[in-house]
């Protein structure tokens, strides 16, 4: 299953705890627990591009599956890591945030990320 496609938020679970978990200012967290980010992800092989939209901020990410890759994260460290691929999942562990990106159907992905006990699910339909 390709998730090349553009996809617009849907659902998020534990946005603020998680947010505070990472170090992200209150008042940014506020500021962005509403907004319905638009992520946009072209696969080609094992190449992918990752833009995601949030409100102005456009974060983008290019990654080969199984080698090591500059990806920045939501706080806006880039960090060196390694994507996998395992059947319709993408596997990353930044930082001690093990992040798991699956498509769920044609439609649907569901990005869950995980710090010190904290899960933060984001579910995301193909627009």
């Amino acid at each position: 299953m390709s998730f090349t496609g553009k996809y617009q938020l849907e659902s998020q679970e534990n946005f603020e705890p998680f947010m505070k978990a990472i170090g992200l200012p209150d008042e940014l967290i506020q500021k962005g627990k509403d907004i319905k980010s638009i992520s946009e992800i072209e696969e080609t092989g094992d190449n992918f591009k990752v833009t995601v939209t949030t409100g102005s901020k456009v974060l983008i990410n290019t990654f080969t599956i199984g080698k090591e890759a500059e990806l920045e994260t939501v706080t806006g460290e880039k960090v060196k890591a390694v994507v996998q691929r395992e059947g319709n999942k993408l596997k990353v562990s930044l930082k001690g945030i093990e992040s798991v990106t699956e498509m769920v159907d044609g439609n649907t992905i569901v990005n869950t990320m995980t710090l010190s006990g904290i899960v933060y699910k984001r579910t995301s339909k193909r627009m």
